[in-house]
């Protein structure tokens, strides 16, 4: 276990952690917050390939659903003949049902590594962890623009993660509005429903879970987010117009 520890440390953890000092160092305003921002960015298109390819695939998924409601309503009574039809399916569009799964997966220890150094690096003891070609920058002022301390909880910038997570969200539901409610299925009605909770639950969960972490984690889940939702209209233009 503790071979794992260090190996996460050295390979991730450092790395990232001393690169948010030198940004912070170097970047006008010595402001943590444009720090914190610059590195959000920076590890967005480092990954840039990896969710590129999870946003693609979720988005087939998703307008595939409709498709596959029929063919579950079709073969409700047969599994085998639904799990057939449906194999067809993602083979006809070139698509891996769980494609959109192993980038998020790769991406896990990474994201782990970025909240322990948000988490961690306000703390003087970590400053053990600056490499010795760096000159240790001393207190950290972990201010925000001068306004938003980013070692404490903040309910403002937890609402505006909550905010942004549900407009990323919400350009992942597939628009249905040529269906008329009556030539809906129960398995679509209720997959609508389902999709409309889950709308409104994740960004509430996010505010729940940020209030009570640092802001600094809040504003790498607003920029991330943002990031995304720029990154998800690029592509998705992109896809609308190679299909036209």
């Amino acid at each position: 276990m503790n071979l794992f520890i260090d190996a996460f440390n050295l390979i991730l953890y450092k790395p990232l952690f001393n690169i948010l000092i030198l940004l912070y160092k170097y970047l006008p305003g010595d402001d943590f917050g444009i720090a914190v921002i610059a590195l959000t960015i920076l590890i967005r298109f480092i990954l840039y390939p990896l969710t590129a390819q999870s946003l693609r695939s979720q988005k087939v998924l998703s307008d595939l659903q409709p498709k596959l409601q029929e063919i579950q309503k079709k073969f409700k009574n047969d599994k085998e003949e639904q799990l057939k039809e449906m194999t067809e399916l993602y083979q006809k569009e070139k698509i891996n049902p769980f494609g959109s799964l192993l980038p998020l997966l790769i991406q896990f220890p990474l994201l782990i590594a970025i909240y322990q150094v948000f988490w961690r690096g306000f703390q003087p003891e970590e400053m053990v962890n600056i490499y010795n070609f760096i000159s240790k920058p001393g207190e950290i002022n972990p201010n925000f623009l001068g306004l938003i301390n980013l070692s404490k909880g903040s309910m403002g910038m937890a609402v505006l993660a909550g905010i942004t997570q549900f407009f990323q969200s919400k350009t992942l539901i597939p628009s249905q509005k040529n269906n008329k409610a009556e030539e809906q299925g129960e398995m679509t009605k209720f997959s609508d429903m389902f999709q409309k909770q889950m709308l409104y639950f994740f960004p509430i969960f996010t505010i729940l879970i940020l209030i009570r972490l640092p802001a600094a984690i809040s504003l790498y889940w607003t920029i991330t987010t943002i990031f995304s939702i720029v990154q998800q209209h690029f592509i998705f233009k992109k896809n609308h117009a190679q299909s036209n």
